[in-house]
């Protein structure tokens, strides 16, 4: 007798039907209790013959409850149905998903075939696929192209398709390698794996290849990332007649895609304009990652409106290309679109959505965001809780996304990489690296994003020491072959000093893409080295990457530092009429710092006149500190007067006038500027310089040494260097004192400049073989320092380099890099 279930009256069935929840989960009770009285007021000796047909039929309209109540009646009435009935009774728990009843009601039937077999292999009922097939080749059952199939399928589905290599073999012995359905099952088993020699010789030893087998092989290769091969097997299936259908129609967008043949993939959509495919959703969304990478997000909307909307995977895409390509807001009228169309969003969706938050930095609307995620159960997800983490620190809002870090309990690379970048953007670099130890020491996988990150954050302290550890960190992981490593490492380089190894990383990148190039460019103009990043320059136009916005700016801001006009103007009037690239403000502000800077004032105030838009803060500050190097009051006021309109509260400018005042004595209008900031509240920055060592960084102010437990050193040194520099024939510039006092009290107030301070503790402490000495200052070099460093260069006998807030200056033996033009 074949009973899974406990004998239960008519009367129970009929109450049981009755109850309310069993309406809420849609079951059918109407049609159950019409089975039980039809089978009530029948015959009392129902066949198995007529019991396969109810169950059949209940199979057919889906009715769960019916099939319960039949399979009841079975065991009420002791009958004893056959193979053939059993079979379908089989399958309706099978197709109820009701994998543990079947699994019983299976080790129960007195006698099993291959479609038994067959049936509990495709609800997946059973936890061990081996040991079933096992049982069903030792109970002698026939192995068919359906046993095969089936069980394939079975594999793969739980992620065992490594075992298809094992019916391979009585696949082949049987004679079933030649047909179409076993084949196709096997292809897709050994493209899971990554086989691909041998689901091709399977694909080739079909005799009559289907369009299923032809889908299964070009799929292989498309997952599998040989798109070339995928394409050449497409023309081959064109060539023997077949049709493509949407399975390969997919993978052809899919694989041109990925090789970048983009005008191919558009020729495929026409051939599926022409086949009627295009509502098909998986080649819907072919189509729409084609555009949506493309930029071309007005095609992607044609094609998003013919693409069937009750699915969240489209407009989880949309979304996600929205945010990407920069249209925040679009994006957010999707997700709007989608929530009016009652598509429930998933993980992904949320995730999409907040990252186009994230980009535009909108905050209110990723705070409602984080509301809908942790009502809908989403807050668990480590992907969602990265996207907000993100939001939030995109809008410099650390405290709240260190909270939800810190409320993370299943956090990945991505987590900790997110909150490391979020300090590092905000230029917290100390809490960033804090953090990236901490990464380190809870055995964090470190990615690309990771050391990117971290060298990041060591060339904006400027520690080469920090930055050198994490370039053999990123060797050790073997990260520091991959292109975005490498472009954080020549930028480090370059912001640390050492130009020379930033070239050298430069050079052994194999595949230079234009932030390898720019980086250089912009290392060796920061350096001062012009015409060597003219020369880079040159190079990369002859190179497959193309300059754009970013290179330009290099270059003319290597132009700007060593005045360089000819070669500047070149280069910004090449960029409008060659490259098509409309200049920005930081390209203007470069070219009126050239201008101004080498003279041409009026040239400079042309060009900000002729500017399409507002000039910035950055563009009148260049012009203000050109007017005052070239002592023209009148523009240097008008220039004031134009920064102060926009932003009353800028600081340089104060400084800059009062400067330009006290250089020419006015010490009434050095007062008055004063007075002003006072009134307005705005201070000054005080000067301050830094250097590093042992990992230590060391910071040091004008005039101020009580703090440093080395204070007796220094000061000795700073005498002893007094001492010889002026033996050595150096002169103070007392004009780079701009207060009313003595002369005396001016060459003090000289000598203890924060990078002097700063430069005596590194000789104190550094030993003579190290032959760099590295000072980090957050204003620029006065004239006075610049020649002192000069002199000492030559009295010590090592290179100094200090990176002020504009440019580098590399003093040996005497001699600047600058040549004296900063």
């Amino acid at each position: 007798m074949i009973g899974i279930l406990r004998t239960i009256t008519f009367s129970e069935i009929r109450t049981f039907l009755q109850c309310k929840r069993f309406g809420q989960r849609s079951f059918s009770v109407r049609t159950a209790e019409s089975a039980l009285q039809w089978s009530e007021s029948i015959i009392p000796s129902l066949d198995s013959h007529t019991y396969g047909k109810l169950l059949r039929r209940c199979i057919q309209q889906n009715e769960l409850i019916s099939t319960k109540a039949i399979h009841c009646d079975v065991v009420k009435r002791g009958i004893c149905l056959d193979l053939f009935a059993s079979n379908i009774l089989l399958d309706a728990y099978v197709k109820s998903g009701f994998a543990k009843d079947a699994l019983n009601l299976f080790d129960k039937m007195p006698e099993r075939n291959n479609v038994s077999y067959v049936t509990i292999s495709q609800g997946n009922a059973c936890e061990d696929p081996v040991g079933l097939y096992i049982r069903l080749h030792r109970e002698g059952h026939e192995l068919n192209p359906h046993v095969f199939t089936s069980f394939l399928k079975w594999f793969v589905t739980v992620d065992k398709a490594e075992i298809g290599w094992w019916l391979h073999s009585p696949i082949v012995k049987l004679g079933f390698n030649s047909n179409a359905f076993v084949g196709a099952a096997l292809i897709n088993a050994y493209a899971v794996c990554g086989f691909i020699d041998s689901a091709r010789s399977v694909f080739e030893g079909i005799l009559s290849k289907d369009i299923v087998a032809w889908a299964g092989i070009v799929s292989c290769y498309v997952e599998n990332g040989f798109l070339e091969d995928s394409l050449e097997l497409l023309s081959r299936m064109g060539m023997d007649g077949l049709m493509p259908n949407n399975y390969t129609f997919a993978s052809a967008l899919k694989a041109s895609i990925g090789l970048g043949a983009f005008d191919y993939a558009k020729s495929v959509h026409g051939r599926i304009l022409k086949t009627c495919y295009e509502l098909d959703p998986r080649v819907g969304i072919g189509l729409l990652q084609l555009y949506t990478q493309l930029g071309d997000m007005s095609d992607a909307l044609k094609v998003f409106s013919d693409v069937p909307k009750n699915d969240v995977v489209p407009w989880s895409l949309m979304i996600a290309r929205f945010g990407q390509n920069g249209f925040c807001n679009e994006a957010v009228d999707m997700f709007i679109r989608m929530r009016q169309a009652f598509v429930v969003p998933n993980e992904f969706t949320f995730t999409s959505i907040l990252n186009a938050c994230a980009i535009g930095k909108c905050y209110v609307l990723g705070r409602q965001l984080h509301g809908m995620v942790v009502k809908g159960g989403f807050d668990l997800d480590v992907y969602v809780s990265n996207a907000l983490i993100d939001v939030y620190a995109k809008c410099e809002k650390m405290d709240t996304a260190v909270k939800l870090f810190a409320e993370l309990s299943n956090r990945n690379e991505v987590s900790w990489n997110t909150i490391i970048v979020g300090f590092a953007n905000l230029d917290e670099a100390e809490e960033a690296l804090s953090l990236f130890r901490e990464a380190l020491r809870n055995n964090v996988s470190v990615t690309e994003v990771t050391c990117s990150s971290a060298i990041g954050v060591c060339a904006s302290l400027a520690s080469m020491e920090l930055g050198a550890q994490v370039h053999g960190l990123a060797i050790k992981t073997n990260n520091a072959e991959k292109v975005a490593v490498s472009n954080s490492l020549i930028d480090m380089y370059a912001k640390c000093g050492d130009i020379k190894y930033s070239q050298s990383v430069f050079d052994e990148i194999e595949t230079k893409d234009v932030p390898s190039w720019n980086a250089l460019i912009s290392g060796y103009s920061t350096h001062g080295l012009s015409r060597e990043s003219l020369r880079i320059f040159d190079i990369m136009k002859d190179s497959d990457c193309k300059p754009n916005a970013l290179t330009f700016l290099g270059v003319l801001s290597g132009c700007s530092n060593a005045g360089l006009i000819d070669e500047g103007v070149e280069c910004f009037e090449l960029m409008i009429r060659d490259h098509g690239i409309e200049p920005c403000l930081e390209h203007y502000t470069c070219m009126v710092r050239l201008l101004g800077r080498s003279g041409q004032l009026e040239r400079a105030m042309k060009l900000i006149e002729g500017i399409p838009y507002q000039p910035s803060v950055m563009i009148w500050r260049a012009m203000l500190s050109a007017s005052i190097g070239q002592n023209n009051v009148e523009l240097a006021r008008r220039s004031a007067e134009e920064i102060l309109k926009v932003n009353p509260m800028d600081e340089a400018t104060y400084v800059l006038l009062s400067n330009m005042y006290a250089g020419a004595k006015q010490w009434a209008n050095v007062a008055s500027v004063r007075r002003s900031m006072k009134e307005n509240g705005v201070k000054k920055e005080p000067g301050l310089s830094w250097i590093e060592h042992q990992g230590d960084v060391h910071y040091f102010s004008v005039g101020r040494l009580s703090h440093h437990p080395d204070m007796k050193l220094i000061n000795g040194m700073l005498e002893w260097l007094n001492m010889k520099a002026k033996r050595a024939g150096y002169v103070p510039d007392r004009k780079a004192v701009l207060h009313d006092m003595d002369d005396e009290e001016k060459d003090k107030r000289l000598w203890f400049h924060s990078e002097r301070l700063a430069l005596a503790f590194g000789l104190v402490r550094m030993p003579l073989s190290r032959n760099r000495i590295l000072i980090i200052k957050n204003l620029r070099i006065c004239s006075d320092c610049h020649s002192a460093m000069k002199v000492i260069s030559s009295i010590v006998q090592r290179d100094l380099v200090i990176r002020d807030m504009n440019r580098f200056h590399h003093f040996h033996a005497g001699v600047c890099s600058c040549g004296d033009y900063w």
